[in-house]
């Protein structure tokens, strides 16, 4: 009996460990999503995932299942993150210096070349309000999609990725707070901070990691909505406040409930969109080209460009066994930008043709980087093989030329 309890559910257990399944389940359920929103009951489903819970306006919470998603759910996601960044930072790949600061400079160069093609397309036009568009990662569809790709990114590089665009979606907020009329509270700012150090004192005294952490990370995640950031963010805050000791511990209580239920549901959701008629005309404007270059090409292109000079002046450091071709494809994966890009857009443009426009080259521009990386990943660990081959090759000359000697 239990052999044959074990036929059925090995595969099922395989199934859920393995580390592509992630970026397998994003893919569906994107795909699964526009085909709806582009079907008949296309306005009722989109209008779904948008309509309002009247019950929580009086406490000044999310709205609807959209803001509730992207707000509170992906905030778990951002502890799972940040359980896994506080690892590296303080025993592993990201623990010193020039380690640390790779992906600091790695997200400025991915934010910084995508804007400044962006302007160069549109400096003559009225759209040049876009530049902030394709300056942002996606974390979730980015590392789903390293995940798909299996042990071809090396998990020292999906850790560089990880840190890179968590770096990136803070820059995007703080670009978005700043350039975009977001309108910052103060006064919760403070109460956030305050939160924020009661937590590390908890740490500090050593307090049995418990509900009260629990509660003081919710009372967080609530301050910090309020403030007009990004609540999600309060997730990576409280995962640095975490004791290394737990870490473990915490990613592995939530690992399973992020990956097969908040990632799906955030796909469903923010996949949501209508595709309309002038969908080639879309991607030839100056927006549409301006957003997919940025994107597809200026993020790897600048997350490279910086990435090569801060080692070259010997200020950062390579991850172990990680080498040039595979940054260069983390800049390609770094090029999938979707929610902050999306959520820019609505912040940008007040024209709604222009929205729609600016939604199309988005989702384009992450099925283009998509498939770039599924295939530089592929060819890069295809040279590395003949590489290998042809080392074994010239060892084996080697020793049959010095057997010959010998005789």
């Amino acid at each position: 009996m239990k052999r044959f309890v074990n036929k059925i559910f090995s595969p099922l257990q395989y199934f859920i460990n393995d580390s592509r399944t992630t970026g397998v389940i994003l893919i569906i359920c994107t795909l699964v999503s526009i085909s709806l929103a582009n079907s008949y009951p296309g306005v009722s489903y989109r209008n779904f995932w948008n309509s309002e819970m009247h019950t929580t306006i009086a406490l000044h919470l999310p709205g609807s299942y959209l803001e509730w998603i992207n707000n509170f759910l992906m905030g778990i996601f951002f502890l799972m993150a940040g359980t896994e960044i506080k690892r590296e930072l303080m025993e592993g790949e990201l623990s010193t210096f020039k380690k640390a600061i790779l992906p600091f400079g790695a997200a400025l160069g991915g934010m910084m070349v995508p804007a400044l093609i962006f302007i160069a397309f549109n400096v003559h036009s009225s759209y040049i309000s876009g530049w902030g568009i394709p300056t942002a990662t996606d974390i979730a569809f980015s590392l789903g999609i390293a995940s798909l790709l299996g042990k071809r990114v090396p998990l020292s590089l999906k850790i560089l990725l990880m840190a890179l665009a968590i770096i990136d979606d803070l820059g995007a907020i703080i670009v978005i707070a700043l350039f975009y009329g977001g309108k910052l509270h103060w006064f919760f700012l403070g109460i956030a901070a305050i939160i924020f150090i009661a937590l590390l004192v908890c740490n500090y005294l050593k307090l049995k990691f418990g509900i009260l952490q629990i509660i003081l990370a919710l009372c967080l995640w609530y301050a910090i909505l309020q403030s007009g950031i990004e609540a999600s963010i309060a997730g990576v805050l409280f995962a640095f406040t975490i004791p290394t000791s737990k870490l473990v511990a915490v990613e592995k209580y939530i690992h399973n409930f992020v990956n097969f239920f908040i990632l799906p549901l955030f796909a469903l959701a923010n996949t949501a969109l209508f595709i309309p008629a002038h969908f080639a005309e879309a991607l030839g404007s100056t927006v549409g080209v301006g957003i997919i270059v940025g994107l597809v090409i200026g993020k790897p292109l600048g997350i490279f460009l910086i990435s090569r000079l801060l080692v070259s002046l010997n200020i950062a450091k390579l991850p172990h066994n990680i080498h040039w071709k595979q940054i260069l494809g983390m800049g390609t994966l770094a090029g999938i930008g979707f929610t902050m890009s999306i959520f820019t857009t609505m912040l940008a443009f007040g024209d709604d043709a222009v929205r729609d426009i600016a939604k199309i080259s988005i989702l384009t521009s992450v099925a283009l980087s998509v498939i770039a990386s599924v295939i530089y990943f592929k060819a890069i660990d295809k040279s590395v093989v003949k590489k290998k081959n042809s080392i074994l090759k010239n060892r084996l000359d080697l020793q049959l030329e010095n057997s010959i000697r010998l005789v």
